[in-house]
């Protein structure tokens, strides 16, 4: 990628011809005090960006969301028809409606397969142990998930790295405008997909639920790339989605179809989007989105009532219609409220220190992710017995229990799904233990939130269930397959919140299948620390209205606990990947430091009318994206800025080759020869790379006219504004460069470039470090 992390050196100072400013490897040392993300160590200088993607190390550049107002946009905008305008809107709405119909096929997808696979896997575990084959029965078992583990962690290891782990902080990141070519990749989405399946039904701690929101955005952004001409889909109307802002609100949309899909949850894909997944909304993004999470519900809902006829194999409703706890009626009393309460604190407590492992897991599996692919498959296989023998050998520490009687389900259970395993247990009785261990993910929450008896579970069932889970579910998230966190967590939270409601037994006038899905909450409240979109999110899951301020409360009292201890786990795996995330709000110690304060040298600015040369030297000895344009005499009375034209723009221009003898303008004949779509943002990878240019000699020497290309209104900001007030405004307006102008008259017209890494901890407490980052 040329020039990947080229908008992430530090862009700034006095430029070529007008002095040096302050370098950026001086605060590097500095900056060693704090705590790093995992590549700062790798890097080449603290100006340029590496981060984590999945499980791969690569180089990231930011998104340009700016509206870019040079001679040929302008022209480009007069021109557009009331046809064009229209076609544009319509194809806005076709692409939601496309990636509705993709994410709820591939949900439909996942949800056949994994049902089907890890059917067949506990189906002939189960007829062996009827037969008394106990050994072979482990070794059908294990063997199984061990070429599931296998399958998914190659496929995550050697064919696309960035699929690994659930996809969700990279989704995060990129909706924050950063970028890597291999976040949205078409590659990615296969092994997400595929990899998604496999690692779920080997029967490792993982959900689908996560990565689900990554498939979501792969497919808007491989709808959204504006065509291709490798494949031949150069449609006229598709090159209106050339840019990065038409592309975050595919992807905000896919984001939300993800959500919707796997928990058929529409509503909670919108707000999901809203409060975890967007850094930018607006009210008409909202409307398409609801649009879009619509699409997949009604797919969802077409695809269950085809599978009820048994046309799907072993799969049913069982893997769409997740958890219906509407059977029993919540009526709660006063000690109900104080026993919500403790819950809302369990989990937050339990939330924040499972965040705080899993963040010291994910650094041990970086060690190890970074050296070799075949380690990664090691890594994946160890797990995979591990759970295979937690999984088969703990429910032999359970009793046998006798079915109970007057009872509307089978016990026990025959076939794959079902409340009541019977394991080893003789005829009428059940195991409790091997009824939430050998079964899938989602049978497992089923058989938690159940209603029908208290006594369905012993108590110390439930604490063994938990512990493993807990643990289970932490050492597996890291590994390279793709894996969701909200199944794990919901399967812990649900076991202790059974465990209390069981507890407390005739204390509470509450079901202890509706305590075990406040505890699901609770935990998600204190790990996530979402509220609103968690919130609908459940009810929509559980079909059960009625338990709406209940889940409201401990949700928020889990989040207010959790708080107190460390950040949400996704926003913990965006800084520990090392992705130069810009928050919604400034840092305190930004407002001592103003906008001159951090931009640092050197910076490169051209003239109006500059010689080829020139250009291709200073694109060749910087990795910078943006670069200042400088009017002076005879073009203006005194130096004066004129814009920022774009790495990208000048490597088009140079391949064109409209060049002059002559130092003058030449616009109207540039107008002529190139038109906007020329200058259009490629699909990823796809662009002009400084390789690519062939100048002669003779040419190096001719001049080139940059004011038809050159941004004639950046954002600028004066040098003394505060750099709080900097960074929400860089935020806000979606910038890759804010230019920062001097306060008096009589100086180079341009003091230096503010970009996305100048606003990074990193490096302004490198550059100052008696500024305390919690002060």
């Amino acid at each position: 990628m040329g020039g990947e992390e080229n908008d992430m050196e530090i862009e700034g100072g006095m430029g070529m011809g007008m002095g040096r400013g302050r370098s950026g490897a001086s605060s590097s040392s500095s900056s060693s005090s704090l705590r790093e993300p995992l590549l700062l160590s790798k890097r080449i200088n603290n100006t340029s960006q590496l981060a984590i993607v999945g499980a791969n190390v690569c180089p990231i550049e930011s998104l340009d969301y700016e509206i870019i107002e040079n001679d040929l946009f302008k022209q480009d905008w007069r021109s557009r028809t009331k046809t064009e305008i229209f076609q544009y809107i319509f194809l806005k709405w076709t692409l939601a409606l496309l990636i509705g119909l993709s994410t709820g096929l591939v949900a439909l997808f996942n949800n056949i397969a994994v049902e089907n696979i890890a059917g067949f896997k506990l189906l002939l575990t189960n007829n062996l142990m009827l037969k008394d084959k106990y050994y072979q029965a482990f070794g059908a078992y294990a063997g199984c998930n061990m070429v599931l583990a296998i399958a998914a962690s190659v496929l995550c290891a050697y064919i696309a790295p960035a699929a690994a782990g659930s996809g969700i902080p990279e989704v995060k990141a990129y909706l924050n405008g950063i970028d890597a070519h291999s976040i949205l990749a078409p590659s990615t989405l296969f092994v997400k997909i595929f990899g998604s399946i496999f690692g779920v039904a080997a029967g490792f701690v993982v959900g689908k639920e996560g990565p689900m929101v990554h498939t979501g955005a792969c497919v808007a952004s491989l709808l959204g790339q504006g065509g291709s001409r490798k494949y031949r889909l150069t449609w006229k109307w598709l090159r209106y989605f050339k840019n990065d802002r038409d592309r975050r609100d595919l992807i905000t949309c896919g984001a939300a179809a993800g959500v919707a899909a796997a928990f058929r949850a529409p509503v909670g894909g919108v707000l999901f989007a809203l409060e975890e997944a967007a850094s930018w909304w607006r009210s008409a993004l909202l409307w398409r989105t609801f649009f879009t999470t619509a699409v997949v519900a009604v797919v969802l809902r077409v695809s269950m009532v085809f599978c009820r006829s048994g046309k799907c194999g072993l799969f049913g409703e069982g893997g769409l219609i997740m958890f219906d706890v509407n059977s029993a009626k919540p009526t709660y009393s006063i000690p109900d409220l104080l026993a919500v309460i403790f819950l809302g604190v369990i989990g937050g407590i339990f939330g924040s220190l499972y965040n705080y492992l899993v963040d010291k897991v994910l650094r041990t599996y970086g060690i190890i992710n970074k050296r070799d692919p075949s380690l990664k498959v090691i890594l994946a296989m160890t797990i995979s017995f591990l759970t295979s023998c937690c999984s088969y050998g703990l429910p032999w520490l359970s009793q046998c229990i006798p079915c109970p009687t007057n009872l509307g389900d089978q016990c026990p259970t025959v076939g794959r799904s079902g409340n009541y395993k019977n394991f080893q247990c003789p005829p009428n009785h059940y195991n409790d233990l091997a009824s939430l261990f050998m079964t899938t993910n989602d049978d497992a929450i089923r058989n938690l939130f159940s209603s029908a008896s208290d006594k369905e579970f012993h108590l110390s069932t439930l604490i063994v269930f938990f512990a493993a889970i807990y643990f289970l579910g932490i050492i597996t998230y890291g590994i390279a397959v793709p894996s969701g966190l909200f199944i794990p967590v919901i399967l812990a939270g649900a076991s202790y919140g059974r465990l209390l409601g069981i507890l407390l037994g005739s204390l509470s006038d509450l079901d202890a299948g509706l305590f075990a899905l406040l505890g699901a909450a609770s935990f998600l409240g204190g790990t996530m620390r979402m509220t609103v979109s968690l919130c609908v999110i459940l009810l929509e899951l559980t079909n059960d209205l009625l338990m709406l301020p209940l889940v409201m409360l401990v949700l928020l009292i889990s989040k207010t606990v959790a708080d107190c201890f460390n950040k949400g786990v996704y926003d913990q795996i965006v800084k520990m990947k090392g992705l130069p995330f810009m928050e919604a709000h400034a840092e305190p110690y930004m407002r001592h430091l103003v906008a001159s304060d951090v931009v640092s040298g050197p910076l490169v600015t051209f003239s109006g009318v500059e010689k080829v040369g020139t250009i291709l030297h200073a694109l060749k000895i910087t990795r910078h994206n943006g670069f200042p344009v400088i009017d002076e005499p005879p073009f203006s009375d005194a130096p004066e800025l004129c814009g920022l034209v774009l790495r990208s723009h000048l490597l088009v221009l140079l391949k064109g080759k409209k060049f002059t003898r002559q130092r003058v303008m030449t616009g109207s004949e540039m107008m002529k020869r190139f038109n906007a779509h020329d200058f259009a943002k490629a699909g990823s990878g796809k662009g002009i790379k400084l390789e690519d240019l062939d100048m002669k000699e003779e040419e190096m020497e001719m001049y080139v006219d940059l004011h038809p290309i050159t941004n004639s209104s950046p954002y600028t900001v004066v040098e003394t504004m505060s750099l709080a007030k900097a960074a929400l405004l860089f935020r806000e307006v979606g910038l890759r460069h804010l230019l920062v102008v001097p306060k008096t008259p009589g100086r180079p017209p341009i003091v230096g470039i503010l970009t996305r890494h100048d606003f990074m901890p990193e490096h302004i407490l490198g550059l100052y470090p008696h500024f305390h980052p919690h002060k």
